[in-house]
C-alpha cells in the first residue's frame, strides 16, 4: 500500500518508491527508459491500477498476474521468504521463461462497468449477511437496526441496477452487446453486464479456451494407471456464479438447456453435473452468438 518495489531481470537490480501519484510517475519514468520487453504486476486488490494505467501511457507492455501463480513458481524454486524485494525479483524472474503476452487493462468506460458491478456484488453479499442475522435477532432495537440496514442495501442495489441499466444503453458498443446476450432465454441483466465487463473474449475464442478461461471446462486428474475424476476450478469466478444462476433459468425456460439438465440426470448424473453441463453449452452458445454477431434463433445451437 505504501510503496512500491521493481526487479528487473536478469540483472537483479531493485529499486522502489512511494505508491502515490508522484512516485508512480518517477518509477514509470525510470521503467520506460529501461526499454523492457514486458512490465509484470502482482494483482494486488486493484492497488496495482494506477501503476499499470501509467506503463500504458508510457508505451511499456504489462500484464497484471495472479500472485498464486507467483508464489507457487517461488516455491518450486524454493524461495520460502515474502518480502516485497524478493516478490518482485520473483515476479521479474517469472517473466522470462513463462513469456506472458502483453495484456493491458480494459478502456475507461469497461472498467468504469466493472467496478459497479463488483460493488452492486459487495451489496447482495452484505444484504445477505444481514438478513441472515435478522433470522436469528430477539432484540427488538437490534432487529430494527438490522431491518433498517436491510432497506439500505437494497435501495442501494435498486439504484445500482438502474445506473447499470442507463450506462449500458447509452453505449451503442455495450447496447448491441446487450440485445444479442439478452435475446437468450435464461440470460439475464446480471449476467448480461457480468459478461460485458468481465469476459470482453466472448467471441474471440473458441468453445474450449473459453470454457476454461471461465472455468467451467472439467480437468483431468490421472496419474499412470490411476483415472481421477475431473473437476472444474480455477478461472473468472465472477463470470461463473452468474453464469450459473442463468443455467438454473435456462434448465426452466430455455428448452435446449433443459433437455440437455435432463439426459444425464435420466442416465443418474448428479444434478452439479448436469448442471455444469448446462452452463458450458450455454456458454458456447453465447460464444457462438458473439462470434457471428447474431441473436437468439431457436435452430442456432446446433450450429455452434
Amino acid at each position: 500500500k505504501e510503496r512500491l518495489d521493481v526487479a528487473v531481470w536478469p540483472y537483479g537490480q531493485v529499486f522502489s518508491d512511494k505508491n502515490d501519484t508522484e512516485g508512480i510517475a518517477r518509477l514509470a519514468t525510470r521503467i520506460s527508459g529501461l526499454n523492457p520487453g514486458i512490465a509484470v504486476l502482482e494483482s494486488t486488490g486493484r492497488l496495482e491500477v494506477p501503476m499499470a494505467l501509467e506503463l500504458g501511457e508510457r508505451g511499456v507492455a504489462y500484464r497484471i498476474v495472479n500472485p498464486r501463480q507467483i508464489r507457487e513458481f517461488a516455491r518450486a524454486m524454493g524461495k520460502l521468504a515474502k518480502t516485497g524485494r524478493i516478490d518482485a525479483l520473483i515476479l521479474a524472474r517469472w517473466a522470462e521463461p513463462a513469456q506472458p503476452e502483453p495484456k493491458p487493462l480494459p478502456g475507461a468506460d469497461r472498467r468504469e462497468l466493472r467496478a459497479t458491478i463488483t460493488r452492486r456484488a459487495q451489496l447482495i453479499e452484505n444484504l445477505t449477511r444481514e438478513k441472515n442475522r435478522l433470522l436469528g435477532e430477539t432484540i427488538p432495537h437490534v432487529r430494527r437496526s438490522i431491518k433498517d440496514s436491510i432497506a439500505w442495501h437494497q435501495r442501494q442495489i435498486a439504484r445500482l441496477d438502474k445506473e447499470l441499466d442507463q450506462f449500458i444503453r447509452n453505449s451503442p458498443d455495450f447496447s448491441g452487446q446487450s440485445e444479442k446476450l439478452r435475446s437468450v432465454p435464461g440470460v439475464g441483466p446480471v449476467l448480461t453486464s457480468m459478461i460485458i465487463a468481465c469476459l470482453p473474449e466472448l467471441g474471440s475464442l473458441n468453445r474450449y479456451k473459453i470454457a476454461a478461461l471461465v472455468g467451467v471446462a472439467p480437468l483431468n486428474r490421472d496419474s499412470g494407471k490411476s483415472t481421477g475424476k475431473r473437476f472444474c476450478w480455477g478461472g473468472r469466478v465472477e463470470v461463473r456464479c452468474a453464469l450459473y444462476m442463468a443455467a438454473l433459468v435456462g434448465v426452466r425456460h430455455n428448452p435446449i438447456i433443459q433437455a440437455l439438465y435432463e439426459r444425464p440426470r435420466a442416465k443418474g448424473k448428479p444434478a452439479k453435473v448436469a448442471l455444469v453441463a448446462c452452463m458450458r453449452e450455454l456458454l458456447t452458445i453465447l460464444n457462438a452468438m458473439m462470434r457471428d454477431h447474431a441473436c437468439w434463433r431457436q435452430t442456432s445451437p446446433a450450429a455452434a
